[in-house]
């Protein structure tokens, strides 16, 4: 190892938030989302450890991760994987990826199935149903389920997203819950259903259907965090300190000059920068965590590294292990700061980040 900058991913904690959505979503199964190589939490680590703890369904943007998929999991199980393609198809090599390693596209376009029927593609597919949130769907659902039965695809499911499953009190909850009922009632008796994410599992728990989609709960951050549901974070963001040198009064700190002592301070220089995920917003607003000791940003996130405050923190030396999210200091409290989502720290933390699975 040379830089020492870690992911530390909790597979306890995983498997803790795991057991808690999958006792919430009562008779619906569970598809655990991980898309964007597990929210950045390594899709190596995340999968085989939610698969061992019982997972049979799994949510990927594409064909690609879905083959990487394919590949990290036991095939020779009793019950093999489910592994659903959520942005469906792009082209032909991704059908022919689908039909290779039995993917499960969920299709929202007659030119996809046009993709899978030349790629010999005769497995499960699922429709995608805009009910609300003008994103991906199709807007001739029955249309475009009849195109799939003749091609000779199984037309498995339905599935929509909500758009403001955070705002509980928001009214397009109730609204696409409606009308996604309204189209269900169009398709074969039979047909599957999927609608809820990790904040709908909270706020609708009536229509789990047969397959809830929790992605940002998987990880630990509560996604409604005003109604907290008991996770427990799986991603620790970690640097080393490369040194600890003494600053003068009246000296400036990091580019720009944006930090000026106003007494003679220890620093401590930290081996964690915006190349490997720390936001250079927070430049002279955001911390580090020294044990439970919260020591402030001074001066400019830089490229690899990033300077704090260590007056607070007197025994601090070379090698010590900084936390800039996890245990001691929430993602969502770093993402509210920013005026952004843990969604956002945890997928923009750089390949250059060792992830590890936290001892």
């Amino acid at each position: 190892m040379s830089r020492p900058a870690i992911a530390y991913i909790d597979l306890d904690s995983l498997r803790h938030n795991y057991r808690l959505l999958a006792a919430r979503a009562g008779n619906a199964e569970v598809m655990a989302v991980v898309k964007a190589d597990a929210y950045g939490h390594g899709l190596d680590l995340v999968a085989p450890a939610l698969f061992a703890a019982g997972c049979r369904h799994f949510g990927v943007t594409d064909a690609a991760e879905g083959s990487r998929l394919r590949i990290l999991l036991p095939n020779g199980a009793d019950e093999p994987p489910s592994i659903y393609l959520l942005s469906g198809i792009f082209d032909g090599d991704d059908a022919h990826l689908a039909a290779e390693h039995a993917l499960i596209p969920v299709i929202a376009e007659q030119a996809q199935t046009g993709y899978l029927h030349r790629a010999g593609f005769a497995g499960r597919v699922w429709i995608k149903v805009d009910t609300g949130m003008s994103r991906l769907g199709s807007d001739a659902p029955a249309e475009l389920a009849a195109n799939c039965v003749s091609h000779g695809f199984r037309v498995e499911g339905i599935v929509s997203h909500l758009a403001c499953a955070d705002d509980p009190e928001h009214p397009l909850n109730a609204m696409q819950a409606d009308q996604f009922l309204a189209t269900l009632r169009t398709f074969p008796d039979g047909t599957r259903a999927s609608l809820l994410n990790s904040a709908g599992m909270q706020i609708r728990p009536d229509m789990g259907g047969d397959l809830v989609r929790p992605g940002i709960a998987l990880y630990g951050a509560e996604p409604i965090p005003d109604w907290p549901m008991g996770l427990k974070p799986v991603m620790h963001l970690t640097g080393r300190v490369m040194q600890v040198r003494q600053i003068p009064k009246g000296a400036s700190v990091s580019y720009g000059a944006s930090f000026t002592a106003n007494e003679s301070m220890p620093a401590a220089v930290v081996c964690m920068g915006y190349a490997d995920g720390l936001p250079r917003g927070l430049s002279n607003r955001g911390s580090g965590m020294h044990g439970q000791t919260r020591l402030p940003i001074i001066g400019r996130v830089c490229m690899d590294h990033v300077v704090l405050d260590a007056r607070n923190a007197p025994g601090i030396g070379i090698g010590d292990t900084i936390e800039f999210w996890g245990a001691s200091l929430s993602a969502n409290e770093v993402a509210a700061s920013l005026d952004t989502i843990a969604y956002t720290l945890f997928t923009g933390v750089g390949h250059r980040v060792i992830r590890k699975a936290r001892p």
